[in-house]
């Protein structure tokens, strides 16, 4: 049914709020995350240099084995969020759950292999012999925590789901806290070293994990859903986050072909590339919380049987994504001065930089709609077809990342190859959304 023109400036205003509503708390708890390593570097740093590169090669292990299952939170929003649109609440707890379950198995699995493979792990990401000890006592420590983390990933796309991004917000926040304060109590006060802030992430990750618990624990007996796990459910639970994975593995090898080619290009051109990949990540947790405001915005449209509710939001979604975009991009440009010298005092890095620091900030908008959009097929439940839409991409992107140092344009060369990926990415959202083949109705899809 296509709503009158008069209702229009109303809904906008609907959905607007709703984003908002969703968006800002999800970028918060974002934007946390990545604190606790920047806590942990700033501690450790005043420990030595061994003990800090240590600690680099270890977080970089941790980030990449945790973030490959970043699924976790994806999949159960967009299913805990249909179940919420077809005013089943028990069975969304129930489907929550299942996800919940699913990071402890995988958890469990993570850390067998992570302790006895430590030491080997470390010699391979290229440790030297003094940072490689650091890293080792850190990576075995830290790794017992790796099940209260994907418990935490799992937990934070169940209450998405339910619509409630504040809970995550609060939680992330206190770990923080308390992870700050582990940190400085058991490095100095102890005397534990690096030791302590290994313990100190693991004790406030294990303390986030027990609170999302308890919050999911209520609220299941508050509906009368079990808590007991369900192997049906846990494996369905698991298949709906394969394609997912497949998606996360894609991306993350274009970010590490990006690194790979930018260190052939000399020092210079690795260090400011750096540099524009931490800004990157820092624009996209902007841009990740209107997709997590889209997953459990669609997948309760959806859940409802409100296909037009699910496409006014979709375009709502979009507008969002481009005006953020623009905004993103305006500011990189303009804050250029101030923020780049608190990176490098390096001149040669900084010449370097700017040409494809201005390459990225033009590039805001497309990547505006590619995580909207990305996040509009999440919620839709739709990761099949988001890992086979990877294809194209690498198929694009790798050989021209790659020809990069041979046919020469240095550094900004291969932010505009980055600029290619993101611009075929767009390409295959956007056929796909303009095709309503994503909008599958129902509790389940």
């Amino acid at each position: 049914m296509t709503q009158a023109p008069t209702d229009q400036p109303k809904s906008r205003r609907r959905h607007d709020r709703e984003i908002v509503s969703l968006a800002v708390p999800a970028f918060g708890a974002l934007v946390a995350e990545p604190l606790f390593v920047m806590v942990d570097s700033a501690i450790i740093g005043h420990l030595g240099t061994p003990q800090l590169a240590g600690l680099a090669v270890a977080a970089a292990l941790l980030t990449t084995a945790v973030s490959v299952f970043v699924f976790l939170a994806y999949a159960t929003t967009a299913a805990v969020a249909r179940r919420v649109g077809a005013g089943d609440l028990a069975s969304a707890i129930r489907q929550g759950m299942d996800g919940i379950w699913l990071a402890l198995l995988i958890g469990a699995a993570v850390v067998a292999v992570a302790l006895p493979l430590a030491p080997w792990l470390v010699a391979a990401f290229g440790a030297s012999e003094t940072a490689a000890p650091y890293a080792t006592t850190y990576l075995r420590i830290s790794s017992l925590g790796i099940p209260a983390m994907l418990v935490v990933l799992a937990a934070t796309g169940v209450l998405r789901g339910l619509q409630n991004t504040r809970t995550p917000l609060y939680v992330a926040i206190g770990g923080f806290t308390v992870n700050g304060a582990l940190n400085i109590a058991l490095v100095y006060g102890a005397g534990l070293g690096i030791a302590g802030s290994a313990w100190g992430t693991v004790i406030a990750q294990v303390g986030m994990a027990l609170v999302y618990l308890i919050v999911v624990v209520r609220g299941a007996r508050r509906h009368g859903a079990s808590l007991r796990p369900d192997v049906a459910g846990i494996r369905a639970s698991a298949q709906a986050g394969i394609p997912l994975l497949v998606r996360t593995l894609s991306l993350r090898g274009v970010l590490l072909i990006a690194t790979a080619v930018a260190a052939r290009l000399g020092d210079t051109d690795i260090a400011a590339h750096q540099i524009i990949l931490s800004l990157w990540s820092l624009t996209a947790f902007a841009l990740d919380a209107i997709a997590i405001a889209g997953q459990a915005i669609i997948g309760r449209y959806l859940g409802a049987s409100d296909t037009e509710g699910a496409r006014e939001a979709c375009r709502r979604m979009i507008q969002w994504g481009i005006a953020c975009g623009v905004a993103l991009g305006l500011l990189i440009v303009l804050a250029r001065p101030l923020f780049i010298p608190l990176f490098t005092s390096d001149a040669s890095v900084q010449e370097t930089l700017l040409p494809a620091l201005l390459v990225v900030a033009l590039s805001q908008p497309i990547c505006g709609v590619v995580f909207v959009l990305d996040g509009v097929l999440m919620g839709a439940g739709d990761g099949r077809y988001l890992a086979w839409a990877m294809i194209p991409t690498l198929a694009v992107f790798a050989p021209v990342a790659l020809l990069v140092p041979r046919l020469g344009g240095g550094l900004t060369a291969l932010w505009w190859a980055m600029v290619l990926m993101m611009g075929v990415r767009l390409v295959t959202l956007w056929l796909r959304t303009r095709s309503g083949r994503w909008m599958v109705t129902g509790a389940t899809r």
